[in-house]
């Protein structure tokens, strides 16, 4: 007789919390776009966060019209390198990957990260026209090196999409960048909704009280107040993963969607604080503000994404900013 299967009872929210295996946070899935082919991420470091004014445009808002603060995190977003392009073809379990074609010219640090394949030209190309490609992408690396607030100099190499078009026009615009520089407004603009994906913050082993957010148990309790009070019943003969526990707490790859791009500013010298922003210093190249507060610390790797879940009739033009602080944020 077929074993029975059902869904796990019990809500087990982020779990189970391991840490992430890499800083450098993965995306499995992508939006479909329409229009012309472009890239559907980017990346950049965390700068800070600070507040600014902006005119609110809903309509049905008790301040419609009128200027609000808006509390928003500064990314420093630096051009990033193509090195490569990567096809896909379709498989009875999913995409495959069907080949790659590496640029000539790399930073040597990219080395460091990964063999680089050598071997490649123009003419590499001509091996995947026969091949039904299914879906088309790009490998690109940061340059930290241009970023002074972030101390390491070795590239991060992460896989974005390009969306839009059919496929042969996606082929054509991926010989078009590759070896080249993209920068943020080659994939989003000011005003449209986007997906933040990025590795919080790590605060080691925690106990159940901080982790979990249990109540604490009553002052009668002589062992402990800050421990599960009950671990399950006798039956079954073990400790269920439903039950609260200690372990680790932060550092976990977590996706904020439908966030929105207030601005995209070149000159870093226009937001950056007095001082510079804490622990992190001047912004120097293309920064991005977005609303609100995105996961990580400062320096921290920020991917950015296409909004996977765009709620219907979402406003998608420009913000008015009328006011960025830059007072020192030094005595925070």
């Amino acid at each position: 007789m077929p074993q029975r299967r059902r869904p796990k009872r019990g809500s087990r929210a982020y779990g189970p919390r391991k840490r992430a295996q890499s800083q450098t946070p993965r995306l499995d899935s992508w939006p479909e776009i329409s229009g012309a082919p472009k890239i559907q991420g980017f990346a950049g470091y965390k700068a800070g966060m600070t507040h600014a004014f902006v005119v609110d445009k809903r309509v049905k808002s008790t301040t419609s019209g009128m200027e609000v603060q808006t509390p928003v995190t500064v990314v420093e977003v630096p051009p990033m390198k193509v090195a490569a392009v990567r096809f896909y073809e379709s498989s009875i379990v999913g995409l495959k990957t069907a080949g790659e074609v590496w640029a000539k010219d790399l930073d040597p640090l990219l080395d460091k990260r990964l063999n680089v394949p050598k071997n490649h030209d123009e003419a590499s190309f001509a091996r995947y026209d026969g091949v039904d490609i299914e879906d088309v992408r790009v490998l690109v690396y940061t340059q930290p090196k241009l970023v002074s607030g972030v101390p390491k100099k070795v590239p991060d190499l992460m896989e974005l999409r390009i969306g839009g078009g059919t496929i042969d026009e996606r082929v054509a615009y991926a010989k078009q960048i590759l070896g080249t520089e993209v920068n943020f407004t080659d994939f989003s603009t000011e005003g449209t909704l986007i997906d933040v994906i990025a590795v919080t913050k790590g605060k080691g082993f925690q106990g159940v009280t901080k982790r979990w957010g249990v109540k604490l148990l009553s002052h009668r309790n002589s062992k402990h107040r800050r421990g599960i009070g009950n671990l399950g019943p006798k039956r079954p003969g073990y400790v269920r993963s439903t039950v609260p526990g200690s372990g680790q707490m932060g550092y976990h790859q977590r996706t904020e969607f439908n966030k929105k791009v207030i601005k995209v500013g070149t000159e870093g010298a226009e937001i950056t604080p007095k001082g510079g922003f804490l622990n992190y210093g001047e912004v120097r190249n293309t920064y991005v503000l977005v609303h609100g507060s995105v996961p990580g610390p400062t320096k921290r790797l920020i991917r950015f994404r296409d909004a996977t879940r765009l709620p219907k009739g979402a406003a998608t033009e420009a913000v008015d900013v009328t006011y960025v602080s830059t007072e020192s944020k030094q005595g925070a």
